[in-house]
């Protein structure tokens, strides 16, 4: 009976026992996971940063049109890559998660054949702000070639000078060379564009051609001006032929008031409306009979003053003759008479 008791005893001992060391082992445990769970670290969390900036891209053409695919490359103050991409269908392009700073914006292509690139620009983000950009893309400029030609022949000239614009602003200016022709770049404003062209300078030798012509020209297209010119009429200088027809001799009056003396020599009159008759006459060649009165070189021309002395000496003839022919009718009739009066 004592040995029952003791052994029962010793069983409730080991039970405690085993029991407070389950209780102190629960109660460890708990402690345990009242601690707080650590946070995750700070940099594996990808959110931007509260004072990141942006750029946006709006790309445009000079009439307005919105431009896809134009491609841009973001350069740092170090001149690292910051971002790159292309413009979407609405002609837009961002770049987000920039720090404050001066940034080098390049366009690297225009994504048209129609349209140049911009110079490179500097952009500047500042703290939680957007920088937003309007490209404009030029359009390409049209390839002019000018030439001048001859109106008839075609041969190209030299030397012409020439005016190219559009309204009244002159664009271009070009002057052909050796080879009668000029290339230059005429810078375009819409898809069709309309110009004029003037001449300012004609070749050597030809008129100027003076209308203005008209032509259009697209972005990036070739085109060829022509210009005619005419040459100039040449009126030739009249030649003198030899002709055998003796010339006046000259006078060799002075302006010496008549009956002066020079050298011991009386000058001659000048030269009045009536022109004295010894010097009109022209003497033979055997110096005794007259030639016919000739005006000396200066003189006005002949009246009838000078010309008395021949009618009167041809009057005088005619009435000699009258009365010889008087005087022998005269004697014709009365030898007839005589005649009659014998026969009776």
């Amino acid at each position: 009976m004592h040995a029952r008791i003791v052994r029962g005893a010793v069983r409730s001992a080991a039970f405690a026992t085993a029991v407070t060391g389950i209780l102190t082992w629960a109660q460890a445990a708990t402690a345990q996971a009242a601690e707080p769970t650590p946070s995750v670290p700070a940099p594996l969390v990808e959110t931007p940063e509260a004072d990141a900036g942006s750029v946006a891209i709006t790309k445009e053409d000079p009439v307005g049109d919105v431009l896809q695919g134009a491609s841009f490359l973001l350069l740092d103050a170090t001149g690292q890559e910051a971002g790159h991409g292309e413009t979407d269908a609405q002609g837009k392009l961002t770049f987000t998660g920039l720090a404050p700073g001066v940034y080098r914006l390049k366009e690297t292509s225009s994504g048209s054949s129609l349209h140049d690139v911009v110079p490179d620009q500097d952009v500047i983000v500042t703290p939680g702000a957007t920088a937003r950009l309007t490209i404009v893309d030029p359009f390409k400029p049209a390839q002019v070639l000018l030439k001048v030609k001859d109106s008839k022949t075609g041969k190209l000239l030299p030397g012409s000078t020439v005016n190219i614009g559009s309204g009244e602003k002159t664009l271009l200016t070009l002057t052909t060379g050796p080879k009668g022709a000029a290339a230059g770049e005429l810078p375009v404003s819409s898809r069709k564009t309309e110009f004029w062209v003037k001449q300012i300078k004609a070749p050597e030798g030809y008129a100027l051609y003076k209308p203005s012509k008209t032509f259009t020209a697209g972005p990036g297209a070739p085109v060829t001006v022509t210009v005619t010119n005419t040459k100039t009429a040449t009126t030739p200088k009249p030649t003198e032929k030899p002709t055998n027809q003796p010339t006046d001799t000259p006078s060799t009056t002075t302006d010496s008031p008549a009956g002066s003396t020079s050298g011991g020599s009386t000058s001659n009159p000048p030269a009045t409306g009536t022109p004295d008759t010894d010097s009109s006459i022209i003497p033979s060649a055997d110096g005794t009979d007259p030639a016919s009165p000739k005006n000396p070189v200066g003189s006005l021309a002949h009246t009838g003053a000078d010309a008395t002395p021949w009618i009167l000496g041809g009057a005088g003839l005619l009435l000699v003759g009258g009365i010889g022919a008087v005087v022998a009718a005269r004697r014709r009739t009365d030898s007839e008479q005589d005649e009659n009066a014998d026969t009776h």
